[in-house]
């Protein structure tokens, strides 16, 4: 199964202007793929992403993920959709600046009403699943930028999605870091995991095994790659 995008469209009004941000994509992406979605910045990518991601819905087109049709969800159903099979990485981290990157991981077990030692048992082992056991207590300005996005991959994990996304997760990294992270996303990819990756970086579009290019709200390339490198 996995994701499938039929004729998927994006518009927005601006003034007395329509513009397309998906112009009529159409793609399928199978489970426990590893996929970059590389673009130019206006090329459509992050509308892409904000709809596979269940963040956003398309103005036409079907989207199913796991045969359920996600395109005319109600806001409550998506948010739904989301929490149960999606996880989020993002460039700016998006860790809450006055807990712990333990407390950090655990706080969408808060909203799924887990009770309290559950929940900082499974943050402190993703937490060591990631090289971060020894900095669990720490805040996130006491961390590298690359040790807060180990603490975000982890966050990402507590619900145990089938689907990783990232949005840009290197941005913020020097080159070092941006090589660590790339090796734990195919690391969870060798694990089953889907990861859909999205990067303006065509040296971080090549650690993933397929790369799909969009220009204009359109697919213009997509290469699978028989070897890929980390």
């Amino acid at each position: 199964m996995g994701i499938i995008l039929k004729d998927i469209t994006k518009c927005y009004r601006i003034g007395e202007e329509t513009v397309a941000a998906l112009a009529g994509v159409s793609l399928e992406i199978k489970n426990g793929e590893f996929v970059a979605i590389m673009g130019p910045s206006g090329s459509g990518k992050s509308t892409m992403m904000n709809i596979l991601g269940c963040l956003d819905r398309p103005t036409s087109g079907s989207y199913l993920l796991e045969e359920q049709e996600v395109a005319t969800l109600t806001d409550d159903e998506l948010a739904k959709t989301r929490n149960k099979r999606i996880g989020f990485v993002f460039q700016n981290f998006n860790l809450l600046s006055r807990v712990s990157a333990w407390e950090n991981v655990a706080l969408p077990l808060v909203y799924a009403g887990i009770a309290e030692k559950e929940r900082l048992n499974r943050a402190a082992a993703i937490l060591e699943s990631v090289g971060l056991a020894s900095r669990k207590q720490h805040m996130p300005n006491e961390l590298s930028g690359g040790q807060r996005q180990r603490v975000a991959i982890a966050r990402a994990l507590i619900n145990e999605p089938s689907i990783i996304m990232a949005d840009e997760p290197t941005g913020n990294l020097d080159s070092r870091s941006s090589v660590d992270i790339m090796r734990i996303f195919g690391d969870l990819n060798e694990q089953g995991k889907t990861i859909i990756l999205v990067t303006h970086e065509p040296d971080i579009a090549q650690s993933a095994k397929r790369v799909i290019t969009v220009r204009d709200g359109l697919i213009i390339s997509d290469e699978v790659k028989e070897q890929y490198y980390v």
